[in-house]
């Protein structure tokens, strides 16, 4: 498989090496397919998110009370429960099916390796996440369970109707994006030299930060706890993901910054 990359393939893995300071590596078929594997998965990364936000729209709309007199959760309502429960559990599977296919590709690539190559010290979540973006990402989903827990307990009707839509959502984008960094942190290392094992490094770190970034959390009150309007409860939700957003573009700028004196650095020696 590595072995017949295509042309286009293999220009693309070029601009990817160049673009990040390894003009040096050289663009072999195993790193054109590892990276067109990825480009591919990450398109259904963002297809399968987009799909779940969209049905769990038309499921929290579906049981709505047609009369604001309405109150309770009735037979549709606990029936749209257990759709919205078959959806999490489609979204967990499809992004684990997502998976599985780059770790085959890989493993496909590594079996036609002459040698393997290896870091000294395997690489941790520090240096393939990082603390600033684990802390964001784990901020970013407790605080949003907190708000949805207080919301269930201390609001009545469609509201808490909302609230329970949200956790539930809740629940599978993180068990989603828990399955997708556990492959990228414990996957085995594809390389048999320094320039493939600086790659493969490379390849994982951005595979974390695209897992990482919170958009499916952010999306979530949108689809329904903001359907109530923005009352002071739902002004909240959205003066918190406005400063996560904000702190997401930051550690973004001063990540690049980081990483361009680190490129200059390696220029001038």
């Amino acid at each position: 498989m590595p072995g017949k990359a295509r042309p286009t393939e293999l220009e693309i893995a070029r601009l990817w090496l160049k673009g990040r300071g390894l003009a040096d590596v050289t663009p072999t078929p195993m790193l054109a397919a590892r990276l067109t594997v990825r480009r591919r998965a990450r398109l259904g990364a963002a297809i399968l998110p987009a799909a779940f936000l969209i049905t769990t729209a038309l499921v929290y709309v579906s049981a709505l009370p047609i009369r604001s007199t309405d109150d309770g959760f009735g037979t549709q309502r606990s029936w749209s429960l257990v759709v919205l429960t078959a959806l999490v559990a489609g979204l967990v599977l499809g992004l684990s099916l997502l998976n599985r296919w780059v770790r085959r590709v890989d493993k496909e690539a590594a079996a036609d390796l002459p040698r393997r190559a290896a870091h000294s010290v395997r690489p941790g979540w520090r240096s393939v996440l990082g603390l600033p973006r684990t802390a964001l990402l784990v901020i970013t989903y407790a605080a949003s369970a907190v708000l949805g827990t207080v919301a269930l307990t201390m609001r009545e009707g469609a509201a808490r109707y909302a609230a329970v839509i949200l956790l539930i959502g809740l629940c599978g984008v993180a068990v989603g994006t828990a399955v997708q960094l556990r492959h990228v942190f414990t996957h085995p290392v594809v390389a048999d030299d320094e320039g493939s094992l600086r790659a493969d490094l490379l390849m994982r770190v951005e595979d974390a930060r695209e897992m990482a970034v919170p958009t499916v959390v952010w999306s979530l009150p949108v689809v329904s706890v903001f359907e109530a309007g923005l009352d002071p409860w739902n002004t909240g939700w959205l003066a918190f993901i406005m400063l996560s957003v904000v702190a997401l573009v930051l550690i973004t700028a001063w990540e690049g910054r980081n990483t361009l004196a680190a490129q200059r650095g390696a220029g001038i020696r």
